[in-house]
């Protein structure tokens, strides 16, 4: 065995003291090390313009709190990434609590890429705080212990839009035609929308499945008219619901059309007299809640534009993930699991605090239906969409539109 004097031990010592200094990483890490955070959404293809909304809710959210002085003193470091597609999310998502130091996931919109990035997380035991992907299969039968959702699911964006139609009358004894998008979430949302058809006697009478990258509708458009439902349904995401609703206006069909799902990006993208019917949101910027009003101004006046629903969520789930770590004084992974699975109260600029449900780390929330204003009643081009009550309605629990136990088979 090899013996070395002290005098070689500590000159060893005082050269690796020296090369550590000019650049090698230090073995132990002050409080004043970043707190990194990464961050991934679609910034191209069909859904791109919902994730440019994203990053600036999350950059806004992120100078605030290092403005405010960070998190337990430490500054906030967000890695932004683009996710693309399910693969490179994934591989994306490795990269970054593997290689780059990330303590946290967060964002997405895509269901098929946030189920990939899930399983990193999952795979990795650190923390994902899901964003915008509404999937029911994402918090029920793929559920796993580091993932809290944050966006509504499926099923209620469908229950929210419903109450609306039940109201109306336009729900039992009439014939519903579903254009679905064709991955993940439309799967999803159209099972949601087959369940509220058959509990409330509504007749579906024909579906068709449309790839992500379609952009001409006439065929599909060609069968509802041979059809001739009384209500047309969009489960059809991003840039394809504002396509879809352009090429309906110009067809002239007569049948009134509703959705399950829409994001208000790509309802001012129909633009004013194409858009028509009964929609659900989970936020809208004209809400009348002061701390809501004062976010809108902040990002209008930075961002030249309000804010789409997705940067509320992302700015709102920054803000939650903040108070986590600052409240449990940790960034450690179990830590900020129990303080959400404790159902602690979050102000997300609402009417109604919200909270992570237990069970499925779903965020209970209220959401809203909304119509559209009549063609030339709009002050601007982000003013035809008039927001409707709040739901679950005063004094119901906020669970009363998601998905109760029988239905959601998360086990985490």
């Amino acid at each position: 065995m090899t013996r070395y004097s002290r005098r070689t031990l500590l000159k060893a010592s005082a050269a690796f003291a020296g090369a550590s200094a000019l650049g090698f990483p230090a073995i132990s890490y002050g409080q004043t090390e970043k707190i990194k955070v990464g961050h991934l959404t679609p910034l191209t293809g069909f859904l791109g313009a919902l994730g440019g909304y994203a990053v600036l809710g999350m950059r806004m959210a992120e100078e605030e709190i290092n403005k405010s002085g960070g998190i337990m003193g430490r500054q906030l470091e967000v890695m932004a990434e683009d996710s693309v597609n399910p693969a490179t999310a994934a591989t994306k998502a490795q990269r970054l609590l593997e290689q780059d130091g990330a303590l946290v996931l967060m964002g997405e919109v895509n269901s098929a890429n946030a189920l990939t990035i899930m399983q990193v997380a999952d795979r990795n035991k650190r923390l994902f705080i899901q964003t915008g992907a509404r999937s029911d299969a994402l918090r029920g039968k793929n559920c796993n212990r580091y993932t809290f959702h944050t966006d509504i699911p499926n099923t209620v964006m469908v229950n929210a839009v419903g109450k609306a139609l039940l109201r109306d009358n336009m729900v039992k004894d009439k014939k519903f035609f579903t254009l679905t998008a064709d991955y993940i979430f439309g799967h999803d949302l159209l099972a949601a929308a087959k369940r509220f058809f058959g509990a409330n006697q509504g007749n579906l009478i024909g579906d068709e499945l449309i790839a992500t990258d379609v952009t001409d509708f006439s065929p599909y458009l060609l069968k509802i008219r041979q059809a001739k439902p009384d209500v047309v349904c969009s489960n059809l995401a991003g840039n394809q619901v504002t396509t879809l609703i352009k090429q309906y206006a110009e067809f002239g069909l007569p049948y009134p059309i509703v959705g399950f799902n829409l994001n208000t990006a790509d309802a001012w993208a129909a633009g004013d007299g194409n858009l028509s019917g009964t929609w659900p949101t989970v936020w809208y910027h004209t809400l009348d809640v002061p701390a809501s009003k004062r976010f809108v101004a902040n990002f209008t006046r930075k961002n030249g534009k309000p804010p789409e629903n997705h940067a509320w969520i992302e700015y709102v789930s920054f803000k939650m993930m903040a108070q986590a770590m600052g409240e449990t004084k940790s960034t450690d992974t179990d830590k900020l699991i129990a303080y959400f699975e404790k159902e602690t109260e979050f102000d997300i600029l609402k009417a109604r605090k919200a909270h992570f449900r237990a069970w499925d780390h779903q965020l209970m929330q209220e959401a809203y239906p909304f119509t559209v204003r009549p063609k030339g009643h709009a002050k601007d081009q982000w003013d035809f969409i008039a927001l409707g009550t709040a739901l679950p309605g005063a004094g119901e629990p906020l669970e009363s539109l998601a998905p109760t136990r029988e239905q959601n088979p998360c086990t985490l």
